[in-house]
């Protein structure tokens, strides 16, 4: 494995990460607020370090292997974080530097989980920082590069799979497939932004950074109310609409709007339970506030439905406090956290097609019980899948749950009770942000003690890479040299 090829090109996302920091710079001056020095600086890092990896490590030759491109996605994901929480550390939002970790790594994998406690006192610059990581991090730092620049070549789909495992082929050429993803996440980015800023009557710095929220199922909000400061149907209206539109697979949108093919849309299996489970799960909540909390129909429908779209998309905005909700309303919210989004979108968790997939293998086994001779395959639509693809939708799903017990029980032991510890691990592992108890959503996390910070971090890159990219590298195998 060349180590040394892998920290070029981390060299060239790091002096890239420092270009990207002109945003929040340019925005800071326009403001003429104070932290426009600490974004100047972090970019001199940013540029200098990435420079002199790129100088002094070998380009090579050929394509990536394997395990050279899970080791660049791993750690271009490590250091972005690393390197992009210098701003909110030098600008004093996070005194400590684990914070300023937390908060960027939060923004890069589209968490949302935040350690702030007044945002809005936040200076414009270090707020749309914050949440243009999201954006940035929403469909794939790794996927960007690959489209921006040639030189990855044939090793560029290794890359590619290693950050987004269920991303599907929609091209000859990898790069290309990750552009046409680019250009549709860049156009239904620009369309939310123009609905929410004339539309919505809502100031444009604000439409933005709601709009990297959104986009990148991410939620970070310059408000301390989340959109509940807003109180506006239009709003909610249009910030639901993307939610849910970020959370379907991307490339069906390629075939609705490249190929001209709706029916790949409304035909694909995972879309159809994904619009189902939603609607269901909209309902259910909403009825059980209405007998529950006397709320009225139509704030049952309001409330609860936004915030069915917003766990299930793994968004985690907010329009109300759902920590006081009754516990039937409480439950469905941390299954949907588990459950997630549609495979190929920006939302994370476990996503609609496993879920589909375990209940096909389910009853596979069931019918294998009284009728053992039988070959029951297994189909998603027209499409029979392999015992391969099979296993590694199992496998994925085993280890999310392991992950997710095991990470529980460490969140207990630092201090947290079962509810905070539980619904912190899925809010982070399914990069969610806000979930109940201690950690709901008109709270923050910055009470948890450092080495709960340290695990949830974890959570946060291993649920936003799906978990075999990051666990590969503790495999002892991984690592030799061949």
């Amino acid at each position: 494995m060349r180590i040394k090829v892998v920290l070029h090109y981390l060299g060239l996302l790091i002096a890239g990460l420092g270009l990207s920091m002109l945003l929040p710079l340019g925005c800071s001056l326009y403001y003429h607020e104070p932290d426009s020095s600490a974004f100047a600086i972090s970019i001199g890092i940013c540029i200098g370090s990435g420079l002199l990896f790129w100088r002094l490590t070998p380009g090579g030759e050929g394509r990536f292997s394997r395990r050279e491109a899970i080791m660049l996605v791993a750690g271009a994901w490590v250091l972005a974080s690393a390197f992009g929480a210098i701003p909110f550390k030098l600008a004093g939002t996070c005194p400590s530097y684990l914070n300023a970790y937390f908060e960027t790594m939060s923004g890069f994998t589209a968490t949302g989980a935040s350690v702030l406690t007044d945002i809005e006192s936040q200076p414009h610059a270090i707020l749309l920082w914050r949440n243009f990581t999201q954006w940035l991090g929403g469909m794939g730092i790794i996927t960007l590069f690959v489209a921006l620049f040639p030189i990855f070549g044939m090793g560029a789909a290794y890359l590619v799979e290693a950050e987004m495992p269920q991303a599907e082929r929609l091209t000859a050429r990898i790069r290309d497939t990750v552009r046409s993803l680019w250009l549709l996440y860049l156009g239904f980015s620009a369309v939310e932004l123009i609905l929410l800023w004339r539309a919505g009557g809502i100031p444009l710095f604000d439409a933005a950074t709601i709009t990297c929220g959104t986009m990148a199922t991410g939620g970070f909000c310059a408000k301390n109310l989340s959109i509940g400061a807003y109180n506006s149907l239009i709003v909610e209206g249009i910030v639901i609409a993307f939610m849910t539109i970020a959370a379907i697979n991307f490339g069906l949108y390629y075939f609705l709007f490249w190929k001209r093919q709706p029916k790949r849309l409304f035909s694909n299996p995972e879309f159809r339970l994904f619009i189902a489970l939603l609607t269901g799960a909209s309902i259910f909540i909403a009825l059980n506030l209405i007998k529950s909390m006397g709320l009225s129909i139509g704030d049952a429908f309001r409330y609860g439905g936004f915030q069915a779209v917003s766990i299930m998309t793994t968004t985690g905005f907010s329009t109300a406090d759902f920590n006081l909700w009754p516990p039937f309303a409480k439950t469905t919210l941390l299954i949907l956290m588990v459950i997630g989004g549609s495979a190929g979108s920006t939302a994370g968790a476990i996503k609609v097609i496993r879920l589909l997939v375990l209940f096909k293998y389910v009853y596979r086994r069931i019918s294998s019980a009284f009728n053992p001779r039988a070959v029951i395959p297994i189909k998603v639509g027209d499409n029979v899948l392999s015992e391969g693809i099979v296993s590694k939708l199992m496998g994925m799903t085993i280890l999310y749950l392991t992950v997710l017990i095991v990470s529980s029980l460490i969140m207990t032991a630092v201090g947290l009770d079962q509810v905070s510890a539980l619904s912190s691990v899925a809010a982070t592992m399914g990069t969610v942000g806000p979930g109940l108890g201690l950690v709901g959503p008109m709270a923050n996390y910055l009470f948890i003690p450092p080495l709960g910070k340290v695990v949830l971090i974890i959570c946060m890159l291993a649920g936003r890479l799906e978990l075999f990219t990051v666990f590969a590298l503790l495999a002892p195998s991984f690592w030799k040299w061949r």
